[in-house]
C-alpha cells in the first residue's frame, strides 16, 4: 500500500484552490553552495558547488517551441518563460511571443476547433505532475479561464464539434478506472456518450455532419480497434482493427470514407482508406517504413502525413480527389533533416504548420505555404547563449546482439580526441524509440564532460516493425537487457570509446533497464542514473493508477496469475540487490501516477542497507519526470556532479565519502 505521501489524488483540490495556486511563489532553501527548490528533498547528495551551477547555467536556459493550433493568421504554441511551459501567440514569422497563460504548472494541451480558434480554446493542465489533467474553456483574447471538469478526475483527448458549440473528451470520472466518453456544450451541460468496461478508449474524430464519432479502443501498442459511434442513438459499430492488429489514427474525409493507419498484414503502420459504403480498403502509401501521424485539412481537400525513417521524419502532402479515391502527391520545398513533432493546417487550409527538432537545433515552428511551396521559420528558440556550431550531431550505428540481430543506436560523440567515457542512455516505454532530438543534457555531457552518449533502441522499441516490438513481451523481458550487454561488448571493440568508463542512464521503463543492468553487468559499469524507474514489477503493477493497470498487464504480464507473478518477481531488480554494487543516482516525483514513488523509495532503502552509494532526489511537486525549471536545473546539476565523480575506471573506483551507513 502506498502512503498518503505518494497518493497523487490527494494533491488535487477543487477549481478554486487550483486557480489560487496562480498566486503562489516558489521558495527555496540553501544546501551548500546551490539553492534547492523547496519541493525537493535531497538525500545523500553532497553540496553542489556554485562553480558547477555557473558552468552549466546556459544549458538550463535553452528552450523550444511546440505548435498546437491557429487563431486566424496567428499561431498558438507552448514555450517556457519562467518555470514552466505556457501558451503563447505569435502573429508573424520570427515575431514576438505574446504570453497568454501565467500558471505555476505547465500547460499540457491546447485544443482548437477544426478551422482554428476564434476566441476560445480548451486548455488542460494538472497539479504537481499528477496527470489528473483538468479542462478549462480559455478565452484567448481576455485570458479568462473556466474549469469545465470536476477538479479531481483525469480528462483527455478533447475534440470540438463541427459547429464549435460543444466538445467531447474521455474521462475517468465515473470510477477512476474506466475510460468513458462525455460530451459538453458551452453552457456546461454534459451527457455520457459511452461507458466502457475495459481497455483504453478515446475519441479520434467528429464527422462533418455532427452525427458520428470515431472512437478507438487501445488494448496495447500491438492491438486496437476503431468504432463509429452514433451520437444520437448511442449505437456503435466496429469499423477497423481487432486481435493482433494495430490502428494508429483514423479521420473522416467528408467523402464517404475514413483515412486510417494500420499494420494489418504488414510490419509497419500504413496509410489506408476505408470506403464506408462498400467497406473496401485502399492502400495510400507503400513506404517501407511506418507512418507516424497524419492530418486532413479543414476543407478536406488535403492530407499531410509523415514517415519515421530510422528515427528521422519525412513529410508528405497529398491532394484528395472529389470522390476521395485519388490522392495525388504535392511537391514540397526542402525540409531540414529532423523529427516532426506536430502538424496543424491553418483554418483556410492553405498553410501547414509544423514543429521540427534535430540534435543540433531545439524545437521550432515552421509554416509551409502550400501554393507557393515555401517553408518559413516562425520561431527561433534560444539556446542559452551556447554556440550552436559546437553542438554534437547524432550518428546512427548498429551493433550485433546475442541472437544475431542488429540493434540500432544513436551516438553523440565529442570531436575531442578519445577514448571518451560513455553514457548509455536507455529510453522508456518500453515501446518508445530514441530519436535524434535536441537535448541540453546530451550536449552538456559531450561538450562539458567530454563523454560520448550512446542511445540504443533495444528490442521492444517502436519504429522498427511490430515483430521487433513484441520481442520483449511477457517472459522475453530480459532479452532487452541482454541487448545492453551486447552494447557493452561492442563498446569494448572501439578504440575511440572507453569501455572501462561506462554509465547507464534511463527513466521509467528505462529506469528498470538501468537497475537490471546493475544486476547483470555491474562489474562493467562505473555509475548508474535512473529516474522514476520500476524496481519491482509486481508492486509496480499493483500500485500504478487503476486506469493504467490493464494496459500495463498486457505489456508486462498479469501479476495476479501465480506463474507470471513468480516470473516477474524473479526478474525484478529489487529482489537481486545482493548483486548490485554500482553507485546510483535516483530521482523521483512524489506524485507520479505511472511508476509510484514507492518504487524508487524501496530501491533506495534496499541499496542503502547494503552499503551501495545512493544519491536520491525527491520532488514533492512533480510526477513522472521533472517539468519545472528549478527542479530540472537542480536535477541536472546533481546528475552531472554524480557522473563527474563516479564515471571513472571501474578498476580504480574510490569509496564514496557520502555513502550512507
Amino acid at each position: 500500500m502506498i502512503s498518503n505521501r505518494y497518493s497523487n489524488r490527494e494533491t488535487w483540490r477543487l477549481g478554486v484552490a487550483l486557480l489560487g495556486m496562480l498566486l503562489g511563489l516558489a521558495s527555496i532553501q540553501v544546501h551548500g553552495s546551490v539553492a534547492i527548490p523547496k519541493a525537493i528533498t535531497a538525500i545523500n547528495v553532497p553540496a553542489l558547488p556554485q562553480s558547477l551551477a555557473e558552468r552549466l547555467n546556459r544549458y538550463g536556459h535553452a528552450r523550444g517551441a511546440l505548435l498546437h493550433g491557429w487563431q486566424g493568421e496567428h499561431i498558438l504554441l507552448t514555450t517556457r518563460f519562467g518555470q514552466a511551459d505556457q501558451l503563447h501567440r505569435v502573429s508573424q514569422p520570427l515575431g514576438a511571443r505574446s504570453q497568454l497563460t501565467f500558471l505555476p504548472e505547465p500547460v499540457s494541451s491546447i485544443t482548437t476547433p477544426r478551422r482554428g480558434a476564434k476566441t476560445h480554446a480548451i486548455l488542460s493542465w494538472d497539479v504537481g505532475g499528477s496527470e489528473f489533467r483538468q479542462l478549462f474553456l480559455f478565452n484567448l483574447n481576455t485570458g479568462a479561464a473556466r474549469m469545465v471538469s470536476d477538479g479531481r478526475s483525469l480528462y483527455d483527448s478533447v475534440i470540438w464539434a463541427p459547429d464549435e458549440q460543444s466538445f467531447v473528451y474521455v474521462t475517468t470520472q465515473r470510477n477512476g478506472r474506466n475510460w468513458d466518453i462525455h460530451a459538453q456544450d458551452l453552457k456546461g451541460n454534459t451527457r455520457v456518450l459511452l461507458e466502457t468496461q475495459q481497455g483504453y478508449w478515446y475519441p479520434l474524430d467528429w464527422s462533418a455532419d455532427g452525427r458520428h464519432l470515431l472512437v478507438k479502443n487501445r488494448v496495447s501498442i500491438n492491438e486496437s480497434s476503431v468504432y463509429e459511434l452514433d451520437i444520437k442513438s448511442g449505437e456503435m459499430a466496429l469499423l477497423l482493427g481487432g486481435p493482433g492488429i494495430a490502428i494508429g489514427d483514423a479521420r473522416y474525409d467528408n467523402r464517404g470514407g475514413i483515412y486510417f493507419t494500420s499494420d494489418s498484414g504488414v510490419e509497419f503502420l500504413q496509410l489506408r482508406r476505408l470506403n464506408l459504403r462498400n467497406k473496401a480498403v485502399a492502400v495510400v502509401n507503400n513506404d517501407p517504413w511506418g507512418v507516424e501521424g497524419f492530418v486532413i485539412s479543414p476543407d478536406y481537400n488535403k492530407l499531410a502525413y509523415s514517415i519515421n525513417i530510422e528515427g528521422y521524419s519525412k513529410l508528405n502532402l497529398l491532394t484528395l480527389g472529389a470522390t476521395g479515391q485519388r490522392a495525388n502527391p504535392v511537391t514540397l520545398p526542402a525540409i531540414p533533416n529532423s523529427i516532426l513533432l506536430s502538424l496543424v493546417f491553418s483554418g483556410d487550409s492553405r498553410r501547414l504548420g509544423v514543429t521540427l527538432i534535430s540534435p543540433t537545433s531545439p524545437a521550432d515552428v515552421y509554416v509551409l505555404d502550400i501554393d507557393r511551396q515555401t517553408l518559413v521559420r516562425w520561431t527561433r528558440s534560444e539556446v542559452g547563449g551556447l554556440d550552436p556550431d559546437q553542438f554534437v550531431d547524432a550518428r546512427l550505428i548498429k551493433y550485433p546482439t546475442f541472437d544475431g540481430r542488429q540493434i540500432p543506436a544513436f551516438v553523440y560523440q565529442p570531436s575531442t580526441p578519445g577514448p571518451h567515457p560513455v553514457v548509455v542512455l536507455i529510453h522508456g516505454g518500453p515501446e518508445a524509440q530514441h530519436r535524434p532530438y535536441f537535448s541540453t543534457t546530451i550536449q552538456s555531457y559531450a561538450l562539458e564532460m567530454g563523454a560520448a552518449v550512446v542511445a540504443p533502441n533495444v528490442r521492444g522499441s517502436n519504429g522498427y516493425g511490430k515483430s521487433y516490438l513484441r520481442l520483449d513481451n511477457g517472459k522475453l523481458r530480459e532479452d532487452s537487457v541482454k541487448d545492453i550487454g551486447a552494447l557493452l561488448d561492442w563498446l569494448a571493440t572501439r578504440e575511440d570509446l572507453d569501455a572501462n568508463r561506462v554509465a547507464v542512464m534511463g527513466g521509467s521503463y528505462g529506469g528498470y533497464m538501468v537497475l537490471a543492468s546493475m544486476v547483470h553487468y555491474g562489474p562493467r559499469l562505473s555509475a548508474a542514473v535512473e529516474s522514476v524507474g520500476i524496481s519491482n514489477f509486481v508492486t509496480f503493477l499493483e500500485n500504478t493508477q487503476p486506469y493504467r493497470q490493464d494496459m500495463r498487464r498486457v505489456e508486462y504480464g498479469d501479476e495476479r496469475d501465480p506463474d507470471m507473478r513468480r516470473f516477474l518477481q524473479s526478474i525484478s531488480p529489487l529482489n537481486h540487490v545482493d548483486k548490485m554494487h554500482t553507485p546510483v543516482l535516483i530521482s523521483q516525483g512524489a506524485n507520479d501516477p505511472r511508476v509510484p514513488a514507492s518504487e524508487s523509495e524501496q530501491m533506495r532503502l534496499a541499496l542503502t542497507a547494503k552499503g551501495v552509494p545512493v544519491w536520491y532526489i525527491l520532488a514533492d511537486d512533480e510526477g513522472h519526470g521533472f517539468r519545472k525549471k528549478a527542479n530540472r536545473d537542480y536535477d541536472r546539476l546533481a546528475k552531472f556532479a554524480f557522473l563527474e565523480k563516479f564515471l571513472t575506471p571501474v578498476t580504480a573506483r574510490q569509496p564514496d565519502i557520502h555513502e550512507q551507513r
